[in-house]
C-alpha cells in the first residue's frame, strides 16, 4: 500500500509541477518505486499458499529501500551549485 501511495504521490507532484520541473528530473524514471509496486503485486498470490515466500518478497522490497536514494539530493545540490556560481559571476 505504501508503494502505491508513494507512486501516486510522485505522479501527482510531477503533474502539478510539470514534466520539466526539478522534481521530475530528480525522480527520473523512478525504477525503485515501480519495482516496489511490481514486487508487492507479485507477493500477493503466494501469500495464500506459502506466506513465508510472500514475506520474503516484502523483506526484499524493504532491503531495496534501505539503500539511500540520492536522486533528489544530487539534483538539488547541483542546482544550488549552479545558482551559487551564477551569483559569483554576477558579482
Amino acid at each position: 500500500m505504501a508503494a502505491i501511495a508513494y507512486h501516486i504521490l510522485v505522479r501527482a507532484i510531477i503533474h502539478s509541477q510539470g514534466a520539466d520541473s526539478l522534481f521530475a528530473r530528480a525522480i527520473g524514471n523512478d525504477f525503485k518505486g515501480r519495482l516496489s509496486v511490481v514486487l508487492y503485486a507479485f507477493a500477493i498470490p503466494p501469500a495464500l499458499v506459502a506466506p513465508w515466500a510472500s514475506l520474503g518478497v516484502c523483506w526484499l522490497v524493504a532491503a531495496i529501500w534501505l539503500v539511500p536514494d540520492r536522486r533528489i539530493e544530487t539534483i538539488v545540490l547541483a542546482c544550488e551549485d549552479e545558482r551559487r556560481a551564477a551569483r559569483l559571476s554576477e558579482d
